[in-house]
């Protein structure tokens, strides 16, 4: 307990100064604390799929986030002539570069496919293995590589100004709170759930896929997730010159209640995805990165799923007002 309370700690106070850097700095020392995530806890999902017999390209699985990443910071750059829609198009078309990479270099390095065959016992003739290891690197790709890169597109929500033209003049405080916010849901859920599952105990939420998981922990989670998210939301709009800019924003505090609620249900079926991932490949933690916690991808699992949610949700907000 005591070392899982520790390395909390550590990846709170990590958390802490890459909002200090975003806010006084740059907003890309947050982008790099996201890549670092988000390759890390690819490389553990790649590792997963291959437990689970969906062989895949580890190094491309790793090397992705980064092309991904500059892909959506040059697009973001030039917002004013693409949009935000072509942003996300852009993404998906290094998504499919990268999956025909991944083919070609397989059918190149057939001397290596060859003997993973063998080692294998595969009876694949080369270009249907090499497509079929080019699919599972694909998945890599998408689980949990682009659903995490949303938090970039968070990062950068008043960069994107002809896509959202409201959000002018606000000296990047929303993204600030909707970055804040992004974090806070699966961390307020998480804790919550597992307190009060605790406390509480009763029917399990998914015996099959995770086995301590509790139905009262699960309802826990998603009540206190919407309670401190009003509470923070509250300690935002106490602030004169951030009351006035989430009014502008169009961030109100029952807006907040309905994300917040259903960013929670999302984490938790983040959670479960992941866990029923580690089932499915006969292992307790993605990895061992965080002692107490297990891997990356078992600390940001919840943000796969959470990270586009909560962008979709403030795009829909702040394109409407």
């Amino acid at each position: 307990m005591k070392t899982r309370l520790l390395t909390s700690l550590g990846i709170v106070i990590v958390l802490v100064i890459a909002f200090i850097l975003k806010i006084y700095v740059s907003n890309y020392f947050f982008d790099a604390l996201i890549l670092a995530i988000t390759c890390f806890a690819s490389y553990e999902a790649s590792k997963l799929f291959t437990k689970t017999n969906r062989f895949n390209n580890k190094i491309f699985a790793i090397i992705f986030p980064a092309f991904l990443m500059l892909a959506l910071l040059l697009s973001i750059e030039y917002d004013s002539a693409i949009g935000i829609e072509f942003t996300i198009v852009i993404a998906v078309g290094v998504i499919l570069l990268f999956f025909l990479i991944a083919f070609i270099w397989s059918c190149i390095d057939y001397k290596s496919a060859k003997m993973e065959l063998k080692t294998r016992k595969m009876n694949y003739n080369l270009p249907k293995y090499s497509f079929f290891k080019a699919l599972n690197t694909t998945l890599v790709y998408i689980y949990p590589a682009f659903l995490l890169m949303f938090l970039t597109l968070i990062n950068h929500f008043e960069d994107m100004s002809s896509s959202f033209t409201s959000l002018t003049d606000f000296n990047g405080w929303v993204s600030v709170y909707v970055l804040l916010f992004a974090f806070l849901v699966p961390i307020f859920t998480d804790t919550f759930a597992y307190i009060t599952g605790g406390l509480f105990g009763g029917k399990k939420l998914a015996p099959k896929i995770s086995p301590n998981k509790t139905i009262s922990g699960a309802i826990g989670g998603f009540l206190w997730c919407i309670l401190l998210s009003v509470v923070v939301f509250c300690i935002f709009d106490a602030v004169p010159s951030m009351s006035v800019i989430l009014q502008d924003a169009g961030i109100t505090l029952w807006k907040i209640i309905i994300i917040a609620g259903l960013g929670s249900i999302i984490s938790q079926l983040g959670d479960l995805a992941e866990s029923s991932l580690k089932r499915s490949a006969k292992v307790k933690d993605s990895g061992s990165i965080f002692p107490g916690h297990g891997g990356m991808l078992d600390r940001f699992d919840s943000y796969v799923f959470v990270a586009p949610f909560i962008f979709i949700a403030f795009s829909i907000l702040f394109a409407v007002i």
